[in-house]
């Protein structure tokens, strides 16, 4: 049974999570402390908050979509191409040391940051999808496989990597390349969730708790991020990745 007190915890760190990812990714840097510090050994926590993390990147997906700020039809390569970098990601994150990733991240992540603040096309007010060839193609396959990846060996910031490169690679505005964020995210997650599932490192009290009150985050933010525009979500944006850059940088360094 879950006490109060770790209701409470799970209840406030959950919302709060949500509401972040929704906009602006980077989630996973409040839930997964959060998980460790409930006494959870380090892989069963990463597994729980993968269940947790499903429930607000499927809300936020949903409600993008039903905005018409997703296309799964357009995108259904960066889809199929996310799952399958996921499963592999989950796969060999046994097999690897990470050390090296954790150390370069806090700086890729800094770039990321200085991306978004001098980046016009991010507060653009178009909604135009790229044109579809083969050069589209191969960029979807490549990103989907690459951050897919990425998310099932270490995950923090997936969602801020999606948004950036969609916006570099297919000309997006913040707000469709948010909505193509949220989704491939719950894609990642969701196959990730399953592998360890089969893995039995879920622990599926604590990750429907905490993920109830993101999805509840997610719904807000979400909606925050849709009805006030790239003005709202850019500063948010960039306020999180940093945040997010130094937190990894004193992590790892």
């Amino acid at each position: 049974m879950i006490d109060i007190e770790l209701l409470g915890l799970l209840s406030a760190v959950g919302f709060i999570a949500g509401f972040i990812d929704a906009i602006a990714g980077g989630g996973g840097l409040l839930t997964i402390p959060t998980l460790l510090a409930t006494g959870l050994p380090p892989h069963v926590a990463l597994g729980t908050n993968k269940l947790a993390a499903s429930f607000g990147s499927l809300t936020a997906s949903i409600t993008f979509y039903r905005k018409r700020l997703f296309d799964p039809i357009f995108w259904w390569r960066s889809i199929m191409f996310t799952a399958i970098g996921a499963v592999i990601g989950t796969i060999v994150v046994s097999f690897i040391n990470t050390q090296w990733l954790e150390k370069l991240l806090p700086l890729i992540v800094f770039l990321i940051a200085i991306y978004t603040l001098f980046s016009k096309q991010m507060i653009s007010s178009e909604g135009n999808l790229p044109r579809k060839d083969k050069a589209l193609h191969k960029k979807q396959t490549l990103q989907g496989l690459t951050l897919g990846f990425y998310d099932g060996v270490a995950g923090p910031g997936t969602g801020a990597f999606w948004t950036v490169s969609s916006t570099a690679l297919y000309k997006l505005n913040i707000l469709l390349s948010s909505g193509l964020a949220r989704s491939t995210n719950f894609v990642s997650n969701f196959c990730s969730l399953i592998t360890f599932i089969y893995l039995a490192q879920v622990d599926f009290v604590v990750g429907i708790t905490m993920g109830l009150f993101i999805m509840l985050g997610s719904w807000v933010g979400a909606h925050s991020a849709i009805k006030y525009g790239s003005k709202f979500i850019k500063p948010i944006f960039l306020t999180v990745v940093i945040i997010m850059s130094i937190y990894l940088a004193y992590k790892a360094w």
